[in-house]
């Protein structure tokens, strides 16, 4: 069963990316991008899909859990690599992931991305079984009612259309300068202050 999160309300930001401005002043989040994966009057929730856990790899992930992958897939899990969704939770795994794998658990956040977060998802990925697109991360960036808002009108982040070429074919390291390209700006040309008309 597939459930939807969040509203259909196009003033949220569900389903879209969020980009740190240069002067963010929280180091868990420099030079960050994270995808939207719920937004409503009730606060967001997000994932950080361009910074890496280092020594972590998906298959190691899985060995956790006591999960053998299988000779097929068992190399490539190895190297993929295991982001730092977040500073909440973050022992809690969630696999971010297209549109065409369905668990029980399965989450549509838009017509392009889903979300999972149980083991039946990890099994099926270690079988060779899950979704041909995917990213695994650790924990998740949490907001509280009206905070994202607000901390965007204070500058804090810029918004961005998220596309599976950004999220599933850009190294994380290159990320960031990737989706400020793909929105037209500068890095060096953004200014800290924040406007009021």
């Amino acid at each position: 069963m597939i459930r939807s999160m969040g509203t259909k309300d196009k003033s949220y930001l569900k389903g879209q990316l969020l980009l740190a401005m240069p002067q963010m002043g929280d180091p868990r989040f420099h030079r960050s991008v994270i995808y939207v994966c719920s937004h409503d009057t009730k606060g967001a929730m997000g994932l950080v899909v361009n910074h890496v856990l280092p020594g972590l790899s998906f298959k190691s992930v899985l060995e956790q859990f006591d999960i053998t992958p299988d000779k097929k897939v068992s190399e490539d899990l190895a190297q993929r690599p295991v982001l730092m969704g977040g500073p909440v939770e973050n022992v809690r795994g969630f696999l971010l992931h297209d549109k065409n794998f369905i668990t029980s658990d399965t989450v549509h956040i838009d017509g392009t991305f889903s979300i999972s977060s149980t083991l039946v998802a990890l099994k099926a990925v270690a079988r060779g079984e899950g979704p041909d697109h995917m990213l695994l991360a650790l924990g998740y960036a949490g907001w509280e009612a009206q905070q994202l808002e607000h901390e965007i009108q204070e500058n804090a982040w810029l918004t961005a259309p998220a596309t599976e070429d950004l999220l599933f074919h850009t190294a994380p390291d290159l990320m960031w300068d990737k989706v400020m390209a793909s929105i037209g700006i500068n890095p060096a040309m953004l200014s800290g202050a924040a406007g009021r008309a």
